[in-house]
């Protein structure tokens, strides 16, 4: 095995909180300890890595993600920063001038629009001289498309159609279905396109959310292909509902792929932003409106109950307080089938769950349900004015992920992006979790790099206790990341905001109101160098094949 020294630098370890040097073996963290201490192990069998005052911490995982979807995204027309609807016309103008073929694009928000309106498929169709475009909405629950792609689709018989080129529910499904019609070599292409951009991101880990109406299980299998380990580790998961244990053997058989778990974007409801997110009042802009619902309790029940029987963790997409309710009913109903004990120890997940109520809490608390959520979400959406407050009113919009109350009420929490959703940029997630939009839902630093790191692989119910830590004998499963500064103010609103006090023997974790972003040198997983930055010192300590 190849021994490789990094010193002159910052370790983020429990095992010593003031470290500066680790020492790797092969593909294990072999030691963490002082600067003084790594001159004194220092040898000729070792290859050094000089940090020049870098930090090394774990590496991130991403515990909700879509990675073809971001490939994709990552390939099309950007639309995150459109400013108008004309904006996105001239977008679509100019994709039509450069190439042939269907247009896509991805990120308009037309909660940030002046004209205060959607396109219509007529415009779409005079922007891109008559061709199929598909451009999906931030949240990727709704989509725009032109009148060509309605045509020759059938669009306009689906349920979800709503006359103006806006499609949801059954028609949106079946428009993404044929904006991505993916032959192996192009699925390979977008596919590697996102990883990449995951490994630069310091990720060592993705929670793929796959599910029928997201993408077929190729893309799936594809991406849990044996053989390639230079690729952030793909923690697979099919949100498909079961009624039985019975059918749930069939359904895994039927896969052929070793997923975690019949969960993720299982959907009891859709998004806010498209107003598909299950509401026990009507969305305050659309008071004829309370969103859809995709399963019921009994559905609900039957999933949870024949997947704790499986002992296999199941889980739903839910995000409206109606959805939350379904959802805990459900999983009482579960618990009085098959017993509470079962319950728990399958560890079932809900992705996002936005809207919550002490009540749901303490429900999710005593079921064992690990909530994952995206701290992004508050900081896009839940700013004074942001669409939370358009599309629920001020007083049920500032109340939404109430991440510290999950923390306080013991409820286990893991956060990602839920990319192409939000970027992949889980420094900017951490900041989200500091400076939430509710002071009270703030949590410490501390906490929040947990969420993104080591509770990632808890909640994908990984077996090693060590993954996600930086002490001997855990995987080398690490990024290494250049900061303007680490957090070693003790004033007192640093110390609040941050939770770094070094007094307290915290491990350091870099400043997130510089300005700058920590930028990525290296990410290593499992001692597989999976991504390196130009410039950084060649590393031969670690396996490059």
């Amino acid at each position: 095995m190849t021994l490789t020294l990094y010193r002159n630098g910052s370790v983020y370890s429990a095992a010593d909180p003031l470290a500066t040097a680790m020492l790797v073996d092969g593909d294990t963290v072999a030691w963490v300890g002082s600067e003084h201490a790594a001159a004194a192990l220092a040898d000729e069998r070792m290859h050094l890595v000089d940090l020049q005052g870098a930090l090394v911490a774990p590496g991130f995982v991403d515990s909700h993600i879509h990675v073809t979807e971001t490939g994709l995204a990552l390939e099309t027309l950007d639309l995150t920063a459109t400013t108008s609807l004309q904006r996105l016309l001239d977008a679509v103008s100019q994709a039509a001038a450069a190439a042939p073929g269907l247009i896509l694009g991805h990120g308009w928000d037309e909660t940030l629009w002046p004209e205060e309106r959607i396109p219509t498929a007529a415009e779409l169709d005079r922007a891109s001289g008559g061709r199929e475009v598909y451009l999906s909405r931030i949240d990727v629950h709704s989509a725009l498309v032109s009148g060509t792609m309605a045509a020759r689709r059938n669009l306009q018989d689906l349920d979800g159609w709503l006359g103006n080129g806006l499609v949801v529910r059954t028609a949106h499904t079946a428009a993404r279905a044929a904006s991505r019609q993916l032959d192996d070599s192009r699925r390979a292409a977008v596919q590697q396109r996102a990883l990449q951009a995951a490994a630069a991101a310091g990720y060592v880990a993705l929670a793929e959310m796959a599910a029928p109406h997201v993408g077929p299980v190729e893309d799936l299998a594809m991406l849990t292909a044996p053989g390639n380990n230079k690729q952030p580790e793909v923690l697979p998961y099919w949100g498909q509902a079961i009624s039985s244990a019975d059918e749930g053997r069939e359904l895994l058989a039927e896969l052929g792929v070793p997923v975690r778990g019949l969960a993720g974007d299982l959907n009891i409801d859709g998004s806010l932003g498209s107003r598909t997110a299950l509401l026990r009042q009507p969305y305050a802009d659309a008071p004829a409106e309370t969103g859809t619902r995709y399963l019921d309790v009994d559905a609900v029940a039957d999933h949870l109950a024949a997947c704790s029987e499986l002992g296999l963790q199941g889980g739903f997409h839910l995000i409206g307080d109606a959805a939350m309710d379904i959802a805990v009913q459900g999983l009482e109903k579960a618990a009085a089938r098959v017993g509470i004990a079962k319950v728990r120890s399958a560890g079932h997940r809900f992705e996002h769950a936005e809207m919550a109520d002490p009540a749901a809490i303490a429900a999710l608390a005593a079921h064992s349900v690990t909530v994952s959520v995206q701290p992004m979400f508050d900081a896009l959406w839940g700013v004074a004015g942001g669409l939370y407050e358009k599309r629920l009113g001020a007083a049920r919009g500032g109340v939404l992920n109430p991440i510290a109350s999950y923390f306080s009420a013991g409820v286990p929490i893991c956060f990602g992006s839920d990319s192409p959703v939000t970027e992949l940029n889980p420094w900017s997630s951490v900041r989200a979790c500091l400076q939430h939009h509710q002071p009270a839902q703030r949590i410490s630093a501390r906490a929040a790099f947990l969420g993104h790191t080591r509770a990632g692989w808890r909640a994908a119910g990984e077996r090693d206790p060590l993954m996600g830590q930086l002490v001997p004998g855990a995987p080398a499963s690490f990024a290494v990341w250049q900061a303007d500064e680490l957090m070693v103010q003790v004033a007192d609103e640093r110390v609040q905001s941050w939770s770094t006090d070094p007094r307290a023997r915290t491990p350091l974790l870099p400043a997130l109101d510089t300005g700058t972003d920590p930028a990525c040198l290296q990410t290593v997983h499992r001692g597989v160098e999976l991504h390196r930055a130009e410039g950084f010192a060649a590393n031969p300590g670690v396996a490059m094949s």
